[in-house]
């Protein structure tokens, strides 16, 4: 076996770090769904709709769901009012999901309520360390 190299450790580190914050990041979203009566799929797809308006089949694969399973969520919201199915324009045989008013207000909501949970956490850092650290979590998910 051979001995760690510091790009070994530095590695180790990153995805370590980049676990514990996710299971922080998690846990602060779910808490934020509850307080509505949503899923954390729920928000993922009220989120996703604030910005878009997929079809289902997108919709799925962003959530890497399988698309029955998207469809009853997609109803859920359907009931509560929150989203909408929209004829395409592109293709008379498919839906595009969007948010309704309500849909829209809640996204609102719920965007500011992760934010007002997350500034404590993001506060540590200095402007420069906010602005270099969104720089390198983009660079990731890209």
């Amino acid at each position: 076996m051979s001995p760690r190299t510091t790009a070994d450790t530095a590695r180790t580190e990153v995805v370590d770090a980049l676990v514990q914050t996710s299971f922080t990041v998690v846990a602060l979203l779910s808490q934020v769904a509850a307080e509505h009566d949503l899923s954390l799929t729920q928000l993922r797809v009220l989120a996703i709709l604030r910005d878009h308006r997929p079809k289902l089949a997108e919709l799925a694969q962003h959530l890497g769901l399988e698309r029955s399973s998207v469809s009853g969520l997609v109803e859920r919201g359907v009931q509560r009012g929150l989203v909408r199915r929209e004829a395409s324009t592109e293709d008379a045989r498919a839906v595009r999901l969007s948010l309704t008013r309500d849909g829209q207000r809640l996204a609102g909501v719920l965007a500011a309520r992760v934010a007002d949970l997350l500034d404590p956490t993001v506060n540590r850092l200095k402007p420069a360390e906010q602005q270099r650290l969104s720089t390198l979590l983009t660079a990731l998910l890209d």
